[in-house]
């Protein structure tokens, strides 16, 4: 194993690359185009196939095609290209098929700015296409993660038959970091007896979501939502930071889970028992990890790059027990550490004791 200095973006390509990826169909939209320009240059050498579709809505329906025969196939894209693509990840996951993709998310509404945002929470989380289904999604925090969760956001989708989303920033996509290129984990899947590769020997097989009545319909309904229940009780993945003896907590993912960190170090200082619980899963959303702190806590502030979209699940989440605030960025605006530490003590009116 070795380590190269490297985009974030280009991490998540060559993560694809290792974790088998034979497949990619995109359309390039800035902070995320370093992802198809290396897969491009590189995806070739490993046996795979590069194409640039019309669209974001050809591209997501050509990831529909390809999946259907059990290869590894991935999209990446950034906010007003991910909402193209939404009634092509309704029909991935109504078809259940497992396809891996990548939404680097910028300002909005929109056409927006190229500045990094979280602004596609609640589209990304909550299914911004037609009907109920969830998306497994993953918030990486560093270029490192960036890499690991990419190539496990493959293992994930086969396990469930599910699209998997690896949701970023254009902080993280565009941000060079030293990234540690491990080759694939050896992981038991289960057997892709569903793929369509020509029957000749065997029944026909049908990868389709219609249905003809509507108690075939409910049916499937209740299916995939047996299905997401069980990854919601599997699947949650958080981090804690100094949580053990804190009377008040951050929650931020992403490149707000990376700031995170130095508030808390610097609320030490200041004599303000800060902890941070950095949520991994943004779906599923990891309420385990705020269950021991429903009694134990005096207050939340939730960090986001957005109007205020996670802090509704954290509410949810803690059961509003405790109070729980939002200091926020927007249009491309990132926070500074004093700016969280300083809106920290004004919301709950605490003394800030500087370090001389």
């Amino acid at each position: 194993m070795k380590k190269i200095l490297i985009k974030g973006n280009e991490a998540i390509a060559e993560a694809a690359i290792q974790a088998g990826c034979k497949l990619f169909f995109g359309y390039p939209i800035t902070p995320s185009t370093e992802v198809v320009e290396y897969l491009s240059k590189h995806l070739p050498k490993a046996g795979g196939t590069v194409l640039q579709g019309e669209d974001e809505v050809a591209s997501i329906n050509m990831c529909y095609g390809a999946a259907t025969t059990g290869t590894r196939v991935m999209t990446a894209t950034s906010s007003p290209g991910f909402s193209l693509k939404q009634e092509g990840m309704s029909y991935l996951a109504a078809a259940e098929l497992p396809v891996v993709v990548v939404n680097v998310n910028r300002a909005g509404p929109g056409l927006g700015g190229l500045g990094p945002a979280q602004s596609d929470y609640f589209q990304c989380t909550k299914g911004g296409g037609h009907g109920d289904y969830r998306l497994i999604v993953l918030a990486p925090s560093k270029s490192q993660e960036l890499y690991d969760f990419t190539m496990e956001a493959f293992d994930l989708a086969d396990k469930y038959r599910n699209p998997v989303l690896i949701m970023a920033d254009g902080f993280l996509g565009q941000m060079m970091e030293p990234v540690e290129i491990k080759e694939r984990p050896q992981v038991e899947l289960p057997p892709k007896d569903w793929v369509v590769d020509g029957c000749r020997g065997r029944q026909k097989r049908k990868i389709v979501s219609y249905s003809l009545t509507n108690e075939i319909g409910e049916a499937n309904c209740l299916k995939w939502q047996d299905k997401y229940e069980k990854i919601k009780e599997t699947e949650q993945r958080w981090e804690e930071f100094y949580t053990e003896d804190a009377e008040y907590l951050i929650v931020g993912y992403g490149t707000c889970g990376r700031i995170g960190k130095s508030v808390v170090l610097n609320a030490r200082k200041a004599g303000i028992k800060l902890g941070l619980i950095r949520p991994i899963t943004l779906w599923p959303f990891p309420e385990k990890g705020f269950a021991p702190y429903k009694e134990k806590i005096k207050g939340i502030v939730t960090v986001e790059l957005n109007a205020g979209q996670m802090i509704e699940d954290v509410k949810l989440a803690i059961e509003c027990r405790v109070p729980v605030y939002l200091c926020n960025r927007q249009g491309g605006m990132m926070p500074s550490e004093n700016e969280i530490l300083e809106f920290i003590g004004k919301v709950f009116d605490l003394s800030l004791v500087r370090e001389a």
